[in-house]
């Protein structure tokens, strides 16, 4: 007969992960609130292009040179690589709270649709939390962050330029597609850190989170 707190993992273990897409320019500080949101509720937050930039450093990764190419592009890697890294992320943690914070994906229909077709019935999305900043507060913070050493090689003007044109016409679109669902959550990235936080505490609460 199981225990309750056998049976309290059990059913955890059952669930699907819930996530949530965080979403809004590069620079908008996205990053930024997914720490505060892990260091305040312990949810753990998946960067798709982080996960990318370690494969991509991973010597002998079939995928590295491919996805270097894109990123000092500033174009969008193959949703079916980015789907495979955030799952393998997903299945490999040992949360207890199989919450998951999905930032800087889906990026375009693409990504979307692959998405859709990879994942659909393995989690359940709760919705986006939009971060809205304009290009040249994005663009500044960015380079104040590869000022500082960030070791990004998207962080300089020339691919700035290139990925917020990427975003308006890839992402932005993918964010109306959510507005008509009524999941997107919107705040103004032009706010300081905390006050952004604030915001979205009350978010995560009326989502249950």
């Amino acid at each position: 007969m199981l225990t309750s707190s056998l049976r309290a993992f059990a059913m955890s273990a059952m669930r699907k992960p819930q996530v949530l897409f965080i979403l809004g320019g590069p620079g908008a500080g996205k990053g930024t609130v997914c720490k505060q949101i892990v260091d305040k509720y312990g949810y753990v937050h998946l960067s798709a292009g982080d996960l990318l930039r370690e494969e991509r450093a991973k010597p002998g990764s079939q995928f590295g040179e491919l996805i270097e190419h894109h990123i000092v592009n500033g174009t969008i890697v193959p949703v079916e690589i980015t789907c495979s890294l955030l799952e393998r992320a997903m299945a490999t943690s040992d949360t207890p709270h199989n919450k998951f914070l999905i930032d800087g994906f889906p990026r375009n229909q693409d990504n979307l649709d692959g998405w859709t077709r990879e994942m659909s019935d393995k989690v359940e999305v709760d919705g986006i939390l939009f971060f809205d900043c304009s290009e040249q507060t994005c663009t500044k913070r960015c380079l104040n962050r590869g000022a500082k050493g960030s070791g990004r090689s998207d962080d300089n003007e020339e691919v700035l330029k290139k990925r917020h044109q990427t975003y308006l016409s890839g992402t932005m679109p993918i964010i109306e597609h959510y507005k008509k669902l009524g999941l997107v959550y919107s705040f103004n990235g032009e706010e300081t850190p905390d006050a952004v936080f604030e915001k979205v505490k009350k978010t995560l609460q009326k989502l249950g989170w």
